[in-house]
């Protein structure tokens, strides 16, 4: 297939209003240079898409937005120059692209790339459009990617090339959630064999830093999270303990602990209101570490910490973007984890939905029902 297509796909109009999901007729320009088109298996529903409509993340006024940023599919077409890709490739999408060359590339901080500073500008890289909607108006991609539609236009430093004996519904997955949680336990919170590590919210970012904690070599693992549907699911990822409150997961951690405190505490809650941050602290050892990748809303400058204990206890706090991954390494040993049977990803998938039931599929994140909630196309 090459040209113009028209499709179906997710938009919004109205962020920031709650105003939901509008499938509609879109149109997808062929690629131009550096970008790849793709038809998409699956795309995981992500609580950060859900951002977008509850206002949690600003776009600065730019819509319409086609949302959708964990994907997986395979290479329809690329563009004039493109040679590391070609039609029949399967690929992985990543929300953060990575240039390789810039100040953060070449530091190892591909995650903090310059290129991926843009995924909120509501243009492609090169500041025009690859969608329309019918009428012809420019529609802005979530993270470059716009995996809310069969088909997307993408920047081919935004795919990672994966085995084609991988099934790309689960493989979706590895675009954003599993890499984001799996990471913020084995990178960002620099654990040790042994630890004791508390992560709270345990959907399918926070289940994947219980994955990614039994990886690491954790000893005890509490899983914190109010469904009780999720905290039944936790210990088939790996976590020893579950609780439902912070009273009772403090309460827990102080039993086994002797009052020292947890070597880990992983924040990853879908919407991280400011002051569970030092009921968190609170639960950390001397010297603990407590990672912070769930998403506070932005204009949020107002939180309160016990900086006098972070001085005097060597206690940190340590923001994640993408759990520190680098997608280009990691998403292809995430697979090899997955085929080796030591990495979880079908069981993640709680419910698959088609398109049109998007809106349906995010009320179900907010009840607690999933863990990951997939589009199937």
């Amino acid at each position: 297939m090459t040209g113009t297509i028209t499709t179906k796909g997710a938009l919004l109009h109205k962020p920031g209003t709650r105003s939901g999901w509008s499938v509609e007729e879109i149109r997808i320009d062929p690629p131009k240079a550096g970008e790849a088109r793709i038809k998409l298996t699956a795309s995981g529903l992500c609580h950060s898409d859900d951002h977008l409509d509850t206002g949690d993340v600003d776009l600065g006024g730019w819509a319409p937005v086609l949302g959708g940023h964990e994907g997986a599919g395979v290479v329809q077409e690329v563009g004039p120059d493109v040679t590391q890709f070609a039609p029949g490739d399967h690929v992985v999408m990543s929300f953060m692209p990575s240039c390789g060359h810039c100040a953060m590339c070449v530091k190892g901080y591909s995650t903090l790339c310059d290129l991926g500073a843009g995924v909120l500008g509501g243009t492609s890289p090169d500041g025009t459009h690859r969608v329309f909607t019918a009428d012809g108006t420019g529609v802005g991609c979530m993270s470059y990617l716009g995996t809310f539609a069969p088909y997307v236009c993408v920047p081919t430093n935004a795919l990672v090339k994966i085995d084609p004996d991988v099934p790309l519904l689960p493989a979706a997955l590895l675009g954003c959630g599993v890499p984001t949680g799996w990471g913020s336990a084995v990178y960002a919170a620099d654990m040790e064999i042994g630890d004791i590590v508390v992560v709270i919210g345990t959907g399918g970012v926070g289940m994947n830093a219980v994955q990614g904690a039994k990886h690491r070599g954790a000893r005890v693992i509490v899983a914190v999270d109010p469904a009780e549907f999720k905290r039944s699911q936790a210990p088939l990822f790996g976590a020893t303990h579950t609780a439902s409150t912070w009273d009772e997961a403090a309460g827990l951690v102080a039993g086994m602990t002797n009052g020292q405190g947890a070597d880990r505490v992983i924040i990853t809650m879908g919407v991280v209101p400011p002051e569970v941050m030092h009921p968190a602290q609170s639960m950390l050892r001397r010297g603990g570490t407590m990672v912070l990748t769930g998403v506070v809303p932005m204009g949020v400058h107002d939180v309160k910490l016990d900086l006098f204990d972070y001085v005097m206890s060597g206690k940190r706090l340590h923001g994640s973007l993408y759990g520190d991954t680098n997608a280009r390494a990691d998403i292809p040993l995430l697979t090899r984890l997955y085929r080796d049977g030591t990495l979880k990803l079908d069981e993640l998938i709680t419910r698959t939905y088609a398109l049109e039931d998007i809106n349906q599929a995010f009320a179900d994140m907010h009840a607690g029902h999933n863990l990951r909630g997939v589009i199937v196309y």
